[in-house]
């Protein structure tokens, strides 16, 4: 997400460091490689140019703090000027009516029906609503049926009228569903363009003027860039949408439509998706965005997915087993399981500071933990209980049943037993055990 745009301003900035103070010659010169890096994000260049502006205005009217280095001030004036550029505070969804409307917008192929999908899923997991999707997209070869599949997966209630071609009809017919089944979110699935088109503007502004809806959304697929700003004010322009939707986000994404959007159309991005899963869907935070853009991670949003993985009770009962040195192999399984419902693990890794940088270009493979999972579920459960007792013929057993080697399973079973050891140390005082121990071993 952004690598691109982050290595530039990375380079950018680091104009400044070494330098004792901040002037008007090395302000310049960091801020000339700064808008360079934003027109190159598909950034308007009028918006570059303000940003820059501003920017400027601050690093030269600001005293540098003892403790700070000049480099370090530019990076904080930088990030809140981006952060205050994409929005500023988070902007949450308004679900006000009974039921509370939603309209989604957008042109085709911008992610409109999955995302409908994850909004659903995100509402009725996260906000404990009763969701319903109304499919509307009556022009789209398979659009309802994509709807319908969206919704079995989730365990969404899909509400569409096949023989019907008026999606105005369509979305009233829904809402009245709605209410006389107890759903108190309607989120109304609605056909796209290829281009924008009068005859697409008046459908959709048709069916927002009939069913009044709490919220309007208009998705758009964060790879088009520049293009999704201009396509995103012609539709603002006809409905006055109430927010964003970035879509793609985990993809080759330059960054040009995050950073532009809400200078464009004065709307907040109130939502990104960030993968293909149905989970894959985060509210958008200026402020973290900005930290991912300038390499800081984004360690908020991380353990706030830690946190949604978390089981007081599972972990209690961890803790007892780690205590009575009981810890297996179905233990370990668990705790994969948890890490990979968090989300892929390149965007993972992103989260943590500094280590975007670290792995650049590394490529990091959704399925890391295939080979560990292989190997753990080639044992027996005498084996993943008890692994003391795998001897050097279970092993070329378990090698050959998971299609890894001998060293492979070796590799797994020694890094299983550190772990194991350091969980146990961390037991009670044993942090501080811990901590003596890393202390004796770099004298």
């Amino acid at each position: 997400m952004f690598d691109n745009l982050s290595d530039k301003l990375d380079k950018a900035l680091h104009v400044l460091k070494g330098h004792g103070s901040i002037t008007e010659v090395n302000v310049a010169e960091t801020l000339k490689e700064v808008r360079r890096a934003l027109i190159d994000a598909d950034v308007n260049f009028k918006i570059a140019k303000d940003f820059t502006n501003r920017v400027k205005e601050k690093a030269l009217g600001q005293n540098v703090l003892t403790t700070l280095q000049p480099g370090q001030l530019m990076v904080k004036i930088v990030k809140d000027e981006l952060t205050e550029l994409m929005g500023g505070d988070a902007s949450g969804v308004n679900l006000s009516g009974n039921p509370s409307v939603i309209l989604m917008s957008g042109l085709q192929g911008s992610g409109k029906t999955t995302f409908s999908g994850k909004l659903a899923n995100f509402l009725k997991t996260k906000k404990t609503k009763k969701p319903l999707l109304v499919a509307c997209d009556v022009y789209r070869p398979a659009a309802i049926d994509q709807l319908h599949v969206v919704g079995d997966a989730i365990k969404v209630d899909v509400f569409s009228d096949r023989g019907n071609q008026d999606p105005v009809a369509i979305a009233e017919a829904g809402i009245a569903f709605a209410k006389a089944n107890g759903h108190n979110v309607v989120i109304v699935d609605t056909a796209g363009r290829l281009a924008v088109d009068t005859e697409m503007m008046d459908e959709i502004a048709n069916i927002h003027k009939a069913i009044q809806p709490q919220e309007t959304l208009f998705v758009v697929d964060s790879m088009t860039g520049q293009d999704a700003v201009n396509t995103a004010k012609a539709f603002n322009d006809i409905l006055n949408f109430d927010g964003v939707i970035l879509t793609k986000l985990d993809g080759d994404t330059r960054g040009g439509a995050a950073i532009s959007i809400k200078s464009v159309v004065d709307k907040p991005i109130k939502f990104i998706g960030t993968g293909e899963k149905m989970e894959a869907i985060d509210v958008f935070y200026p402020s973290r965005m900005a930290d991912r853009i300038l390499g800081m991670g984004d360690v908020v949003s991380l353990v706030e997915r830690a946190q949604e993985q978390f089981d007081e009770e599972e972990a209690r009962k961890l803790q007892k087993k780690i205590a009575k040195n009981q810890f297996g192999f179905d233990d370990f399984l668990k705790q994969i399981q948890q890490v990979k419902k968090m989300g892929n693990m390149k965007d993972l890794m992103g989260m943590i500071p500094g280590a975007g940088k670290m792995l650049k270009g590394v490529d990091i493979d959704d399925d890391a933990f295939k080979h560990i999972e292989a190997i753990i579920h080639s044992m027996t459960p005498a084996e993943r209980t008890n692994p003391s007792v795998i001897n050097s013929s279970r092993k070329k057993r378990i090698g050959k049943g998971s299609g890894t080697s001998v060293q492979q399973v070796n590799q797994l079973l020694k890094q299983f037993n550190q772990m194991s050891k350091m969980m146990k140390m961390m037991q009670g005082g044993g942090g501080r055990k811990m901590m003596q121990a890393m202390s004796r071993m770099q004298k």
